[in-house]
This record gives structure tokens, sequence and C-alpha cells, in this order.
């Protein structure tokens, strides 16, 4: 492994990137340090040390690597734009003219971009104003004097409430601003590895609260968190490289004496091609009753529909899986298109062995994709269900960490580091190295230093 890093620092141009992307990573975790002005540092640090935050916000930061309950410059993180992104991703499958534009390649695909900036603005309003009256608003309505974030007088103020809006909106295009640097300079994707250092940067902290409240279980407690972990890690990269090959045919076709075509290839058919969409629709769905029930006579949604809490959350051990189900073959559908699959393979010549091409094809296509999503869709809902079963079996460990080692966010991690080690080998490969994980490259794999010392 070190080796291969050796290498990938030999390369000049891949080096360039690698610093680029480590620096304005460093620039987005020095935001989450810059306070909002009038909070109440201490007040924060209590909150986060007692776990005061809701549930909700809990959810929204282990699925987007924010910290909203950290009353800082950068708390809402790119969740903002994580939403206009879906939203267009669904209205480019939906509207047609957005469709049409979508396949129209690069260019319309950056024009998608620019719709999905701009409406990352009003986004951005949106959940800045609901943070802000959900999170800061609760605590001065019940904080004793002198323990609430923000001084009661101050936070009355309109200006002052327009300010924070304002801040928190401007935090979150700077970080877009970052992410978009580091895909067009650095090397990766910039929003999800920005996605990832949020998640990872929360670590730390989490194991230090955890092992802090119970130090007498601490080498149990980190035992069973580390041997979860390697599980949890194992199980994430055997499903998100599982693919379900359906070979094809193309048709020999005859030009003069040359015999053209004949070639046997695939369609590769992830296991998991919702990726983790499923899990972030299902529980945007639940974080709605739950910021609901904050409000006293609303006491009954926490309830029943709360993350984990009180006898009546079976409702909701019920429901949420349902749910990803649901989405992850709503998302399916709308992302994979067999009529079109099975159009674009007639027209080329191609066809499945023993399947009669158009609409035969089609439905063998639907057929088999709706068993790989159903495969895929069970993966998914048992590891959103990981955490509330895992925080029951490690005694004294704080669940935000369990989310984090075992749970959606993992997932996340794993997702971007997979892509991130394929970009640096695709890197490696176009100059002859071997690769990072120690893939083949030209030459027989041997890398073009290794040669250099010999």
């Amino acid at each position: 492994m070190i080796a291969k890093i050796v290498e990938v620092m030999h390369v000049p141009e891949l080096r360039r990137k690698v610093f680029f992307t480590l620096g304005l990573l460093l620039i987005y975790q020095l935001g989450f340090h810059i306070y909002l002005p009038g909070v109440n540092t201490e007040a924060v640090r209590r909150l986060a040390e007692g776990q005061g935050f809701t549930a909700a916000f809990g959810i929204l930061n282990a699925l987007s690597g924010s910290a909203i309950g950290s009353c800082t410059l950068f708390s809402l993180g790119v969740m903002p734009y994580i939403s206009a992104s879906i939203i267009f991703s669904l209205l480019a499958k939906m509207v047609p003219s957005l469709e049409q534009l979508a396949k129209e390649g690069a260019q319309g695909q950056r024009k998608i971009n620019q719709y999905t900036r701009y409406a990352t603005v009003p986004i951005c309003f949106i959940q800045s104003f609901i943070v802000m009256q959900g999170m800061i608003g609760q605590d001065i309505a019940n904080a004793q004097a002198g323990n609430a974030l923000i001084d009661p007088e101050l936070f009355s103020s309109f200006f002052y409430r327009m300010g924070v809006v304002m801040m928190l909106t401007t935090g979150t295009l700077f970080i877009m601003w970052l992410g978009e640097k580091i895909s067009e300079h650095g090397i990766g994707n910039g929003i999800s590895l920005i996605i990832m250092a949020g998640i990872l940067s929360r670590v730390p902290a989490l194991l230090v609260y955890s092992f802090s409240a119970d130090p007498e279980g601490r080498t149990q407690a980190l035992t069973m968190i580390a041997i979860l972990f390697i599980i949890v890690v194992g199980v994430i990269v055997f499903v998100t490289k599982a693919q379900r090959r359906i070979p094809i045919q193309q048709a020999k076709l005859t030009r003069g004496r040359r015999q053209l075509g004949g070639v046997r290839h695939y369609i590769p058919l992830k296991l998991n091609s919702a990726g983790v969409m499923p899990i972030v629709f299902a529980s945007a769905l639940f974080i709605i009753p739950n910021l609901l029930g904050q409000i006293p006579w609303l006491g009954w949604m926490n309830e029943y529909l709360g993350y984990g809490g009180g006898a009546g959350s079976y409702f909701y051990l019920l429901a949420y899986p349902a749910l990803i189900f649901f989405f992850s073959f709503f998302w399916t559908a709308l992302m994979f298109q067999p009529n079109e699959i099975a159009n674009n393979l007639k027209e080329h010549g191609s066809f499945v062995p023993g399947i009669r091409p158009g609409k035969r094809t089609a439905d063998y296509l639907e057929a088999v994709m709706v068993r790989v999503t159903l495969a895929g869709a069970t993966f998914l809902a048992a590891l959103a269900m990981f955490p509330q079963f895992a925080g029951r079996m490690i005694s004294g460990v704080d669940i935000g960490l369990v989310y984090v080692i075992g749970g959606t966010s993992i997932l996340i991690v794993v997702g971007v580091c997979l892509d991130l080690v394929d970009k640096i080998n695709a890197h490696l490969v176009m100059r002859n190295y071997e690769g990072f994980m120690g893939g083949g490259g030209s030459e027989g794999g041997a890398s073009s230093w290794a040669r250099r010392r010999r």
C-alpha cells in the first residue's frame, strides 16, 4: 500500500490534484470552526455533549455530512445542493424538455447543473429558516437564563434572523463552489468527497464521547465496534461491486470477403443500482413528523414515528423498511428504461441470446431488474435498520457513532472511496503504472517508476 502511494506521488499531475483536493477539504473543515455571530459556544458544547439536539438532525448529519447542531457557518453542509440535485434527477425523467436536454451530452448536462445551482439558493433559504427555528428557536423557548444558544432579545430581531439565513446560505454556496473546483482541478467527485469528509470528521469526537461515558466497558465496546465495522465494510464492498451480467451477442455482418461483428459482451446491472437514494427519501419523510413532534401538542408523532423511541416506534420499524423498498423500485424504474435499451440493441444489431429482439427483450430486462432490485432493496433496508439494533447490542456507545460506522454513512464513505480508487487507477494506467490497488496496467502491469529504478 505504501509503495502504491509512493507511485501516486511520483506522478506530477496526480500529485498536484491530490494536494489541491486535500487543501480545499481543509478549508471546508475550517468553516466548521467559524461560529455564527452571537452564538454561546459553551451552550453549543453543552448540547453536543448531552446529545441535546433532535434525532432528526442527527439523521440529516449522518446522510449529508453536515453539522446542523454546530451553529457554524457551514452548518447546512451540502444538504441543499443534494436536495436540488435529487429534484432535477427526478425531473429529468419526468419532464420531456429536461429529458431531451439530458440527452444532449455534456452541453445539456452543464445546463442542468446550472439549473441545479439556481435551485440551491431558494432551498438554502428554506432549510436555513427551518434549522434556525427548529434548533435555535426551540432552545431559546425552553432554556433557562444564561443557557440559551443565542440571547433571546438578539434572536427576536428580524434583521438578525435574516442575517443568519444569509450567512448559512452563503456558507452552503461556498461549499458548493469548493466541490465544483475539486471536481474540475482535483481528483474525484468534489461533492461526494465533501460529504465523506464531513462524515469522517465527526468520528473522533464521537469516539471520545462514547469511551469517556463508559470507561470500564471501553475495551469491550472498542472490540465490538471494530468487528462490526470490518464486517459491514466487507459486505458493502461486495454488494457495491456485485453485478448481474446479461450476455449480449452482436449480429454478424458480411462486407465483401470480410465478416464483421459477432462479438459477445454483456450489460452490467448493479445489484444496488439505486445507491443511497432510497434511504435518503425514506429518511426525509420521517424527518418531517420528528420535527413536528417537538411541538407539545404534537408529541404523539415522536412516540409513533420517532427514530426508535417509545413502544409505538414499532410502526417506524415496519414503515421505514417498507419505504426503502418502495423508493428502491421507484428510483430504479425512473433510471432504468428497458424499452429504450431494447430498442438501442435492436438498432445496433445486438440481441440477448435466446430472446427475441424488441418487446421480448424489454420484458426480459425488466424481469431481471426486478429481481436484482429486490436483492438490493433488502440490503439497503437491513443496512438502514442496522444501527437501531447495533445500538442496543453495544452499551455505552453513542448512537451517532453507530450510524457512522455501521449505517448509511459508511455506505456513502465506502462508495466514495471505491470511486476515488477507480479514478486514481485511471490516471496510473494512462501512465503505465500498475494501479493503486494492484490492477494491471500495460506492459505486463509493471510501472514505469519501477522500471526506472531497475
